[in-house]
């Protein structure tokens, strides 16, 4: 029973629809209808702009970040990562936005940084390095992915390195069309970097 109350709090958590949120009320616009459609912090930042940008990834972070923590916070009989890949899933399948959201790339970033920051810091400078050497986002975030499996695994986290496989297993799914688009060297590279 605890396990579903806290799964449950975690999707539910994970489907807070931010960027849809940040675009319709801070700029009556619907980020679905422009850009690649999709509801992650990198669309915002392309639609909207540096400021909602940061809002997006910011909330989307800590929304499996306070997923994983809340069952250390309540001292619950549940395994956190375990939890945290439900704020994943809720991101990608948002309740209260027709089950069609985000990569989920910043939110299972946030479950990482909800039980171990250390490997966190080693995600975000991972992934700053690649997109700074390739200027593709998607790239970024699925070679991330990969690089924190084997840093887990150097660090003999077993759990840590199951729950980051499936995460990552999650960014590539939903980075399909972007695969092709770099293969067929289509996809946008970032101007700023």
């Amino acid at each position: 029973m605890e396990y579903f109350i806290f799964i449950l709090i975690a999707y539910i958590l994970g489907s807070i629809p931010t960027g849809l949120i940040v675009g319709k009320v801070g700029y009556k616009k619907d980020i679905r209808d422009h850009g690649s459609g999709n509801l992650g912090a990198t669309n915002t930042f392309r639609v909207l702009g540096l400021k909602a940008g940061i809002i997006v990834i910011t909330v989307d972070i800590l929304k499996g970040t306070l997923a994983a923590a809340l069952p250390v916070f309540l001292n619950a009989d549940v395994y956190p990562l375990l939890i945290g890949i439900f704020a994943a899933i809720g991101h990608m399948y948002p309740l209260f936005a027709n089950f069609k959201g985000g990569k989920a790339v910043a939110t299972s970033a946030g479950v990482i940084l909800g039980v171990n920051p250390l490997v966190f810091v080693i995600m975000i400078l991972s992934f700053l390095i690649i997109l700074y050497l390739s200027k593709y986002v998607s790239l970024a975030s699925m070679l991330t992915g990969i690089i924190t499996i084997i840093v887990t695994l150097i660090m003999r986290e077993t759990g840590l390195t199951i729950v980051t496989a499936i995460l990552t297993i999650f960014v590539i799914y939903r980075h399909k069309a972007n695969i092709k688009r770099i293969i067929n060297k289509t996809e946008p590279k970032i101007k700023w970097m």
